[in-house]
């Protein structure tokens, strides 16, 4: 599949002179910039709410609003503080230029124009704000990590070391209900638990760049179909109905050990938030080159002055869910980073009291092939069930060793598994977790 195209940068460029926003807009969309304009700076801090700038060239002198006080209250602005701002200016007497950096300037660079020396500046400040960028979000991510371990982890812990205690003391004058009460609330929490630490260290690999992508064609209907059988016990126990409207034929560009983690999250999101009685549902639609995949429930849904810092890793917006099950949040930042390297977009919709949607596209195969073709299925003798759901289940986790361990175990066990068990190494030494599933999943 061939590269999808990086992101161009945008710059806004706001002088009151047409001249200046042309010779400047020429020199830099030559660069592969994009390029915006204002002519003032009243209708640049209007406009650049909606457009996000990665740089801002803002003249000094201009009717109105100076270049001086649209710095300032770009600069108190937290949506737009982090936008380097270099002034243009005809002016070079110190005075003018210390005051430009005292109200939040980065840079200057005088008129008219030098090429060299616009495109250098440019260049430097866009590369020194996407390394802020970058330290930003490693201290929120450090700040997230050791906030989960000095209460997210810790809090469950002590539930389970007072229930046993509990146990423990009064074991003997306890009845049998008692007992097996406490002992389902740690079960339970341990399980919770377990998620925890599952996306924790899920989410600190991907933070130091240990899980690499690696997209292929896979069928989203088998990752949810997995998914549900997963999630089942967890919505029986709240009466929820889990259903699936995907076909057969949604198939994705995407590594499928990324997309497992992000549909497992918000299905188990999506149950955690659902009151009892209600519904989950699963639904993709066609939209130009890319499928949208939503997760839909009934349940409680989410007040809009959380909505817009839901998937931010350095804002804790965690809740209980509906039968008081505990979350960090980390699940949603996992989603976006996943749903992201893999070419889409995520985002959701809510209503208090009547439910949300969560929804994340991705790129469509630019062939429709079958994911896998197999050694035809008639010429393999597939082992027992029981292995098949121990080589599933390492599938699932990605675990390329434990499959091939089982498939040279396979080798020795019996003559007729060899086909079968080569076929399985083959794909394991080139990584193919995607392709194992669906052999797997031509014997189940």
């Amino acid at each position: 599949m061939s590269e999808r195209p990086a992101k161009k940068l945008t710059i806004l460029i706001v002088d009151d002179n047409p001249k200046n926003i042309q010779v400047a807009a020429s020199m830099l969309s030559r660069q592969g910039y994009q390029i915006a304009f204002d002519k003032d700076g009243e209708s640049a801090l209007q406009h650049i709410n909606v457009l996000k700038a990665d740089l801002i060239l803002l003249d000094i002198m201009m009717p109105g609003i100076d270049g001086y006080e649209v710095c300032r209250r770009l600069k108190n602005n937290p949506e737009t503080e982090s936008i380097p701002v270099v002034f243009l200016t005809a002016k070079t007497d110190t005075e003018s230029i210390v005051r430009g950096f005292e109200v939040g300037g980065v840079d200057y660079i005088t008129k008219p124009f030098n090429e060299a020396e616009l495109l250098a500046r440019v260049k430097t400040h866009l590369k020194l704000k996407q390394a802020d960028s970058q330290l930003r979000a490693m201290n929120a991510a450090k700040d997230k990590f050791f906030s989960i371990i000095a209460h997210d982890l810790r809090s469950p812990f002590n539930v389970l070391i007072t229930g046993l205690d509990r146990i423990i003391r009064y074991f003997d004058t306890l009845s049998e209900d008692e007992k097996r009460e406490s002992l389902k609330t740690m079960r339970e929490n341990s399980h919770n638990t377990f998620k925890l630490i599952d996306n924790l260290l899920t989410w600190s690999r991907s933070q130091i760049g240990h899980i690499a992508c690696n997209p292929e064609i896979i069928h989203i209907h088998n990752i949810v179909n997995e998914t549900l059988v997963l999630m089942n016990k967890n919505a029986a126990d709240k009466n929820i109905c889990l259903l699936s409207r995907i076909q057969d034929k949604t198939m994705v560009y995407a590594d499928i050990n990324m997309i497992t983690t992000v549909i497992r999250n918000l299905v188990s999101n999506a149950v955690k938030y659902t009151t009892e009685g209600g519904t989950v549902t699963l639904s993709a639609k066609e939209i130009a080159d890319t499928w949208e995949i939503s997760i839909s429930d009934s349940g409680i849904g989410i007040p809009p002055e959380y909505i817009r810092n839901l998937f931010r890793i350095d804002v804790n917006h965690s809740t209980p869910g509906t039968a008081q099950e505990q979350g960090t949040g980390l699940g949603l930042n996992l989603c976006k980073e996943f749903v992201e390297r893999n070419s889409g977009k995520i985002g959701m919709e809510s209503e208090v009291g009547k439910g949300s949607r969560f929804y994340f596209t991705l790129p469509k195969p630019l062939c429709t092939e079958p994911v896998y073709q197999a050694i035809s299925a008639e010429s393999l003798i597939p082992p027992s069930q029981e292995d098949l759901d121990k080589l599933l289940a390492f599938a699932k986790i990605g675990d390329i060793d434990a499959i091939r361990q089982k498939a040279d175990a396979l080798l020795q066990k019996d003559k007729q598994l060899i086909p079968f068990a080569e076929e399985l190494r083959r794909l394991t030494k080139e990584f193919q977790i995607g392709k194992i599933r669906t052999l797997l999943n031509l014997f189940r």
